[in-house]
């Protein structure tokens, strides 16, 4: 079989990452949702309008949000929506919180935690998807990139609920948060491979690894980058995507890699991708392209 192709370029800039989305050779059909991650107020680690604008105008994206399952800005659609204005979202594009009116259910008769994944019903409406993260630690999956944001990121506030408790229907705060911990990271496999079958050949995947911080752009307060910034990574196979990304800070000369490894490894982030390959999600085996 052949490898996934995973593009790297190292400049970081607006330009940079316009020219690693069109080094995939792809062209996203009909109505595109851009994925992102709106970032929790007061943190400051997430990836701006200003920079990731250009990208978006040139695929012209909708952006696309979910909202969360814990206290904060993002919890209700209203406040979600304040948020994105709040930051700059809303100046420069087009905005939907996709489970702002009901729950759409997408199966995965195969899953091994959970068959079943809830997602926003206004998914529909869209026919193709750029996944645009920002890669960074996170305190409970012990990485953030390509498949945390189509599994956690793309669940509606009912999804994530589900997800984190491993398959409970409206299971509290408490009960996410006491549930078992590799029966979340394997949640998470098997709810990305309901969006991966959803959209099949167009979705399509970018990691931006800068401000490399241990924590997650859902912190009220992120940790500062223990790392240097690295570049810019793009596929259309979101495990190896992620793979490269671990694999670029575990050979990293950055002495600052020590933290982020151990926030990985604390967490069992690697599960996450081996449940994702069981799932058929996507491959380990890849060939980086440096552009």
């Amino acid at each position: 079989m052949e490898k996934a192709k995973v593009y790297f370029i190292k400049g970081i800039s607006k330009e940079s990452l316009v020219k690693v989305y069109e080094a995939l050779g792809v062209n996203l059909k009909g109505k595109v949702a851009v994925k992102l991650h709106s970032g929790e107020e007061g943190n400051q680690n997430y990836l701006k309008p200003e920079f990731v604008k250009d990208l978006i105008l040139h695929v012209g994206g909708t952006v696309v949000e979910c909202n969360t399952a814990y206290e904060g800005k993002r919890n209700t659609t209203e406040k979600h929506e304040k948020l994105m204005n709040d930051h700059g979202w809303s100046k420069y594009f087009e905005v939907d919180i996709l489970d702002s009116e009901a729950d759409m259910v997408l199966e995965n008769s195969n899953g091994e935690i959970i068959k079943k994944n809830y997602v926003g019903e206004k998914m529909k409406n869209y026919d193709s998807m750029l996944v645009l993260s920002h890669f960074k630690g996170h305190p409970m999956g012990g990485f953030g990139g390509a498949i945390k944001n189509i599994s956690i990121g793309l669940a509606s506030s009912k999804g994530k609920g589900y997800i984190h408790s491993g398959g409970m229907e409206n299971a509290s705060f408490e009960e996410i948060m006491n549930a078992d911990h590799d029966n979340f990271l394997k949640s998470m496999a098997d709810s990305a491979k309901t969006i991966t079958d959803y959209y099949k050949d167009n979705i399509v995947y970018i990691n931006v690894m800068v401000n490399l911080s241990r924590d997650c752009d859902c912190c009220h307060v992120a940790e500062d980058p223990c790392m240097e910034d690295i570049g810019i990574l793009a596929s259309k196979d979101p495990v190896s995507l992620d793979q490269a990304c671990l694999d670029l800070i575990y050979n990293s000369s950055d002495p600052g890699k020590d933290m982020f490894i151990e926030r990985v490894e604390s967490r069992n982030g690697l599960l996450t991708i081996l449940s994702s390959v069981e799932q058929g999600v996507g491959s380990r085996d890849y060939e980086l392209i440096l552009l």
